[in-house]
């Protein structure tokens, strides 16, 4: 254990960003899920709500600094494809 205050006080907000981050990457998990589920079941309009969803929280998740922009930008990429083929 660190015995220099500055070092305290970094444990402690490191724990609390830890925490944060995690439950904004449980909250993209699920949400991807939902899209994914809508995809698979072949129902266009829950997938359209979902991928709204989705793309919402992956823009917060990669503004957050919790997932690279890019990798938000390649699954944003990936559902919108998927979604759009189901329209078709």
């Amino acid at each position: 254990m660190a015995n220099i205050k500055a070092s305290l006080k970094d444990i402690r907000v490191s724990a609390a960003r830890r925490e944060r981050n995690k439950a904004t990457k449980s909250n993209l998990r699920t949400s991807v899920r939902k899209t994914r589920t809508a995809i698979a079941e072949n129902n266009n309009e829950a997938a359209v709500a979902a991928l709204q969803e989705s793309i919402s929280k992956l823009d917060q998740a990669a503004q957050a600094g919790v997932i690279h922009p890019n990798a938000a930008a390649r699954k944003k990429s990936r559902l919108t494809k998927q979604v759009n083929a189901l329209s078709k």
